[in-house]
């Protein structure tokens, strides 16, 4: 019987935290936020109703920790927990965890989770389903890699079995390559992942980087919310998301979206999940990896959608059916998202910590802007160096490129380095203008995006530098300053907290 939430706990932090707490506030759910000590005097603390410390600076001394999480969901009487995306967002523990306790996981089912959890299970199970995946071969030594390889055909890629984010990736063009290029994987994906097992895929050369986004209830009604393309990455990583796809037609997304709602029924999902998928030069499409959570980029989808990610996903939490069928979907103009990070595309994309001197993010019509940051804020080296998610809409495509070029000339942003040139720079580049793109555009054209013409390389570095360590030391001395303020106002009323941040901002 479905049931209404009166407290929900958001264990996150940042952009995505703001973004939850928005819509359960609309709900008239009240938001309860956590913060380790680099986030006392953090934007989505100062929005939630109430707010508690959950540790020290490091994500695995705060956020990523299951049992101070559960205990304070447990002491701030919370129904449920919406985890958001990254920490524990795709960890069965965790959600196994808040089950034992009593306490909702806003979010697919732990027995999902661990069935697509495995990049090598996933491919597996998905290939059971009838789901496409691309030819590739589990190996446990150096020669048993060579084996398979000659067998696939070069180009193949390595992969951590239970990695994501560009780490444990190694692309092998020549056997020559891969003993160095297996072990530097496997040590990586141990380093980052605990786990060095690492698969061989075939490369698919050129490709596009499409996903479905999915969407089911309890009762096993599943719909797919049309595609995004990814393609435009670094260091395997996306920047900009676009929906619908350049290179996808409306019959090819059709039975992309029939196959993601295939292998999503064939795991008992629902809530929201993404299946990732390479789509390659000839139109075929294969497998990715399916993402048990909400996506970063799901913005775009409620921009041609008209969907409420978040609403929908505590609906389906709190045992509501969805509200609708796959006929009544349609998707209604253009959507773009850049990701808007503290980082030198001139040197490497490496992140540029340090504290947001002034901050204007654009408004005007067809804009959205998910933040986490304000004139003042620190942007910590502890997290990822995310400041905001900059969105348009448009009735097309030419539009919404049009839209974006303006909204990133009226986004300011001092204190720190950020990507907004190279953002400018890439809806400025004619082959990306004409939706002509793949997962290796940036290096492609990294002449054209990247660097700075004004200082030479090794001045770039020495500046980089300088900033790391002037970050570090701020957070340092100004951590004590802020903290007392942070903790006498954590659980003060909305109203209260608003007035301290202008104050801030004066």
């Amino acid at each position: 019987m479905p049931r209404t939430f009166k407290k929900v706990l958001v264990a996150n932090r940042g952009e995505i935290a703001i973004r939850v707490t928005r819509s359960l506030h609309e709900m008239g759910i009240r938001a309860v936020a956590i913060y380790s000590e680099a986030d006392r005097a953090a934007l989505h603390v100062r929005m939630a109703d109430e707010a508690y410390p959950i540790g020290p600076s490091p994500a695995s001394e705060s956020y990523l920790r299951i049992d101070k999480v559960i205990d304070v969901a447990k002491a701030a009487g919370c129904d449920a927990v919406h985890p958001g995306y990254g920490f524990l967002s795709e960890n069965p523990q965790f959600a196994d965890a808040c089950e034992q306790a009593g306490i909702t996981f806003i979010g697919p089912p732990a027995s999902a989770m661990r069935q697509m959890g495995s990049k090598t299970a996933a491919r597996a199970k998905m290939q059971e389903a009838g789901v496409p995946i691309v030819p590739g071969a589990m190996c446990n030594t150096t020669d048993e890699a060579i084996a398979a390889s000659k067998k696939i055909g070069y180009p193949v890629m390595l992969k951590a079995a239970s990695g994501g984010g560009g780490k444990g990736m190694r692309l092998v063009h020549a056997e020559n390559e891969m003993a160095n290029a297996w072990e530097r994987a496997r040590s990586e994906a141990k380093k980052f992942f605990g786990d060095d097992t690492v698969y061989i895929e075939k490369a698919i050369i050129r490709p596009r980087h499409v996903e479905i986004q999915v969407l089911g209830d309890r009762e096993g009604n599943m719909v797919h919310v049309f595609e995004r393309d990814c393609s435009i990455q670094r260091r395997n990583q996306k920047v900009v998301e676009e929906t619908p796809s350049p290179a996808a037609s409306r019959e090819l997304v059709a039975r992309m979206g029939a196959i993601a709602v295939q292998g999503a029924k064939a795991v008992g999902y629902f809530s929201a999940g993404t299946f990732e998928f390479l789509l390659a030069e000839d139109g075929n499409f294969y497998f990715l990896e399916m993402n048990t959570r909400l996506q970063v980029e799901h913005p775009v989808t409620e921009l041609v959608s008209g969907l409420d990610f978040v609403r929908e996903m505590v609906n389906i939490a709190q045992g509501q059916s969805l509200q609708f069928t796959q006929t009544d979907l349609v998707s209604r103009g253009a959507a773009i998202q850049c990701r808007v990070y503290a980082e030198d595309p001139s040197n490497g994309f490496l992140p540029s910590p340090g504290r947001i001197e002034h901050l204007v993010t654009p408004a005007g019509p067809g804009v959205r802007d998910d933040g986490g940051a304000y004139s003042g804020a620190m942007i910590s080296s502890f997290y990822d160096p995310l400041v905001s998610k900059l969105c348009v809409w448009a009735p097309t495509r030419e539009r919404a490129v049009a839209r974006m070029r303006r909204a990133l000339s009226e986004y300011i942003v001092t204190g720190i380095r950020t990507n907004l040139t190279f953002h400018q720079k890439l809806f400025e580049h004619p082959e990306f203008v004409a939706g002509r793109y793949d997962t290796g555009f940036i290096d492609r054209y990294k002449d054209a995006l990247l660097g700075d013409p004004l200082l030479p390389q090794e001045d770039r570095e020495a500046v980089a530098v300088a900033i790391a360590v002037a970050a570090a030391r701020m957070e340092r001395t100004t951590g004590a300053n802020t903290a007392a303020q942070a903790e006498s106002g954590s659980r003060l009323s909305p109203w209260v907290r608003t007035h301290r941040a202008n104050a801030l901002h004066r």
